[in-house]
């Protein structure tokens, strides 16, 4: 027997049954009574009006008084779809129109459902004469607001989200509260401070079903604070916040709070900015749940080839996906190519939309570098509320020599986000020990300095150190850090002693060891994804389109990935083994 969904058929013949008038796109001037009497005289003599819609003509004062004393007679009206029709008029004319109509809504008892004011220029001063409605009982049953290129503002929105929330307490309080489903409130200028106070609407209500607020100016201080209102709306199924600067700062917010939207059938983040990290983020995120996901937008993000493959990969296990943009970013051909078979393997060979050849393939990869850097600094500017200072987490490794084999290792942004324990004393101690021209420490090498630098060093600094059981003094400061502090220094602690795997025999047990224990911590935190990737860039395994040079011995540390996985055949999963065997046979070939 199908299945029926009873609350979807129960909406639709609802829908069917609605009755109402429509005077939409008559391109009409409606100043006085006279212009509207016959809209008057339609809302006296019928008995039921669902709706009024009145879009595609300009409303004036006395034209809307009228309008409302029409409404006042009509309890069951419940859908005001008042779009577009304010245009010419005085920004003072405004407020007083939309008062006179509440006041009709307000007088009849209607029970609201949709309220769409989208492409009226109201801003704070339109929003003057929506707060008496926004506050009453007639929006205790809204299900869908629509506000998109109201020209709100800081101030609009801000008073938007007083009202709603003054709404919700007294609609709580009345044994009614407030459940709206939909919010639509794009091209409204809200920036960063507009939409934090649009996140307390989302965080008090809890049952947000689709939000879409795009090209809005919001940076990711605002992004974080959406974010942490969308944990709270565990229906969420659309969620577009195209053309804004998420960043990747937003990006991790974001990802923190798809764990918390489970929910989720279309994403827009295109034209985000989101960059590589940002990817990684969301891929991340992505993996393992969502599989109700049918359309994903991150179309125009200045996305690497890496960030690329991180999201098809992510995608692969979505059953109902249909559509796919990943246009538009810098993938470059090889990287298009791989995206391609990754998603023609998929449950969904045909959600990709076209990839065009990308900028990254008409220029030099050194000017695409440069202006990546550039274009981070300008959002930083930007970002008057960001005081966190930025720190290249892999600064020191991409300065160093090219590796001798002379390898095309190249990496985008590093899988990861953190300070790299900078905020950590003893790191930011041991980091700054100075090495020679051989990798030897000018002072002698401890342990502590061994694991927290970030160089990896000679094989006569290395049989300096004291400690008879080494694997358990490294895993002793290992184990002093959380979270990504610690994954990455177990990451570099590993490739510090694989580095010299070839010339020491306890170097290549230690790095065997640590090898297995990186992917058993990733496997045990749901990690194992993005530690393959990042082991893939940093044994230049893995190409992407920004210029990477190791810091290690390459052929060493590959060496020591081939005998881990010769000494841990059930290494990680099969995925992950399958993966790295892969690319290592293919530098065999």
């Amino acid at each position: 027997m199908a299945n029926f969904n009873f609350q979807t058929i129960a909406q639709e013949l609802n829908e069917v049954q609605e009755e109402g008038l429509s005077f939409e796109d008559k391109q009409l001037t409606w100043d006085t009574a006279d212009d509207v009497a016959d809209i008057v005289k339609a809302l006296e003599t019928t008995k039921i009006v669902h709706y009024l819609k009145l879009g595609g003509n300009t409303l004036g004062i006395d034209a809307a008084a009228a309008i409302g004393s029409g409404l006042e007679k009509h309890p069951e009206f419940r859908k005001a779809l008042w779009y577009n029709m304010f245009s010419r008029r005085l920004k003072t004319e405004t407020p007083i129109s939309l008062k006179h109509l509440g006041k009709g809504l307000m007088v009849a008892g209607a029970k609201l459902t949709v309220l769409d004011l989208s492409d009226n220029a109201l801003g704070p001063n339109g929003m003057a004469g929506l707060e008496d409605l926004l506050r009453s009982p007639v929006v205790y049953s809204l299900k869908v607001l629509r506000l998109n290129n109201c020209g709100l503002g800081i101030g609009g929105g801000q008073m938007l989200s007083k009202a709603i929330l003054d709404c919700h307490k007294s609609s709580v309080a009345a044994g009614t509260p407030l459940q709206l489903k939909i919010f639509i409130a794009g091209r409204n200028r809200l920036e960063n401070d507009g939409a934090k106070a649009i996140a307390k609407i989302f965080s008090a209500l809890k049952t947000l079903e689709e939000i879409a607020m795009p090209q809005n100016s919001i940076y990711h201080v605002g992004i974080a604070a959406l974010a942490a209102g969308f944990k709270e709306n565990p229906n969420l199924r659309i969620l577009n916040l195209n053309d804004n600067t998420v960043t990747e700062k937003g990006a991790a917010s974001l990802a923190e709070a798809f764990a918390y939207t489970p929910m989720l059938q279309e994403i827009n983040f295109g034209d985000c900015l989101l960059k590589t990290h940002g990817a990684y983020h969301f891929a991340e995120s992505l993996t393992e749940n969502h599989l109700l996901l049918e359309v994903v937008d991150l179309g125009f993000n200045e996305i690497g080839a890496d960030g690329g493959v991180v999201l098809a990969e992510a995608l692969q296990n979505k059953p109902n996906l249909k559509r796919i943009n990943l246009d538009g970013n810098q993938f470059g051909y090889e990287g298009r190519e791989r995206i391609i078979e990754i998603i023609e393997s998929s449950a969904n060979p045909n959600a990709l939309e076209s990839l065009e050849e990308d900028q990254s393939e008409c220029e030099d990869n050194e000017e695409d570098g440069a202006d990546e850097d550039d274009d981070d600094d300008e959002g930083d500017e930007d970002d008057e509320d960001d005081t966190t200072e930025e720190v290249d987490e892999d600064e020191d490794y991409q300065d160093e020599d090219a590796d001798e084999e002379g390898d095309e290792a190249f990496i985008t942004s590093p899988a990861f986000t953190t300070n790299l324990l900078n905020a950590n004393e003893s790191f930011t101690s041991a980091k700054n020990v100075h090495f020679d021209d051989t990798n030897t420490p000018t002072k002698p090498l401890t342990v502590e300095s061994f694991c927290l630098s970030q160089k990896p060093c000679s094989i006569q600094a290395f049989e300096s150190l004291q400690e008879d059981d080494k694997l358990s003094a490294f895993k002793g400061i290992i184990e002093q850090f959380s979270d990504d502090n610690r994954l990455l220094l177990q990451i570099f602690t590993t490739l510090k002693c694989a580095h010299l795997s070839q010339s020491s025999p306890v170097a290549l047990e230690l790095a065997k060891t640590l090898f297995k224990e990186t992917v058993d911590y990733a496997v045990q935190t749901k990690q194992e994804r993005r530690v393959l990737n990042y082991l893939l860039m940093q044994l230049g395994l893995l190409r992407s389109e920004e210029k990477f040079s190791s810091a290690y011995d390459l052929k060493s540390c590959r060496y020591a990935l081939r005998e881990t996985l010769k000494a841990n055949p059930q290494l990680g999963s099969e995925h992950m083994r399958n993966v790295l065997n892969v690319f290592l046979q293919q530098l065999d070939v």
